[in-house]
């Protein structure tokens, strides 16, 4: 297959396309500005403008360009640059995918915040969309693929929950923490943790590519754990005890702002159930080989 991908140089994006081409496919990065290498097409997500003849040779494309939620403290204006970020480059590749009539399947980047706090409830695909900004943004961000959907084009949202890489993301700032004696539970510790690893995130994009599915799958492991059972694998896997005491919620509130209660307190106890019925079979299915894969030196 010829694949197209955006946010090919963030954290998934870069090991997706070395994964891609080791499978055999022929892939082309869209990337902002002039491009400087062979595989390089323009886009400009923020002006809508990604010309369809760019897609004319492209059997699949792969959506993953969006601004980082917990890059920055959420002020009104990051807010803003969260949700365009997402929207005004999705409607882009989907109109543009719609446009060319060339693709016939995009896999677009979404995520497990469509589902909000579900407590202890174990939810699947099914589940409805929640509460708070991120709900928010993510139905917004999924209903942005819509000309892409009208024009018959298998469309996939890969609602991801948190991807276990040393590389990044929040795994690499709790490991740090963890190493040095300060992994604690956050909150309660009772919250639901919806994870999946890095190699399974890349492994079910590649299945989804190739599998006859379309709609919501939730990319995450087939087991999540609270919060404490994870800062107990995780400070085993450093070899760091877990001491009896947790992070409470007023600090994280004042050290990340709004982000905690949506980012870091929530409890989100979600289930693989549309990627288990296509057959795939993951790698880790639970959370301690995950992150010995992940943190245990070669």
């Amino acid at each position: 297959m010829r694949i197209a991908v955006t946010g090919a140089s963030g954290l998934i994006g870069s090991a997706l396309v070395p994964a891609l081409r080791a499978d055999g496919h022929a892939v082309l990065r869209f990337v902002r500005g002039t491009p400087k290498q062979p595989d390089e097409r323009p886009w400009d997500p923020a002006r809508h403008e990604l010309a369809p003849e760019h897609l004319s040779d492209v059997d699949a494309v792969v959506h993953r360009a969006g601004a980082g939620v917990a890059d920055h403290r959420w002020t009104s204006s990051y807010k803003d640059t969260i949700l365009r970020s997402r929207t005004d480059g999705t409607t882009t590749i989907a109109e543009a995918v719609a446009a060319s009539g060339r693709p016939t399947a995009l896999l677009s980047a979404s995520a497990i915040g469509w589902y909000g706090d579900t407590g202890d409830q174990v939810t699947d695909e099914t589940g409805p969309s929640g509460r708070g900004f991120l709900a928010d943004v993510v139905r917004e961000w999924e209903a942005s693929t819509q000309a892409a959907e009208k024009a018959g084009v298998r469309t996939v949202h890969l609602r991801t929950g948190i991807v276990l890489s040393h590389g990044g993301g929040a795994l690499a700032m709790q490991a740090r923490a963890a190493k040095l004696g300060a992994g604690a539970p956050l909150g309660s510790g009772r919250q639901w943790v919806s994870w999946i690893s890095m190699a399974d995130e890349i492994g079910a994009i590649r299945h989804l590519l190739l599998e006859d599915v379309e709609g919501p799958v939730n990319l995450v492991g087939p087991a999540p754990v609270t919060n404490t059972e994870f800062t107990r694998v995780l400070n085993r896997v450093v070899h760091r005890p877990t001491f009896p005491v947790h992070v409470p919620g007023f600090a994280l509130r004042a050290l990340l702002g709004p982000f905690a209660d949506e980012g870091v307190l929530i409890g989100q106890r979600l289930v693989p159930a549309a990627l288990q019925r296509s057959g795939y079979a993951f790698t880790h299915t639970d959370v301690e080989a995950a992150l010995r894969a992940e943190l245990t030196p070669a």
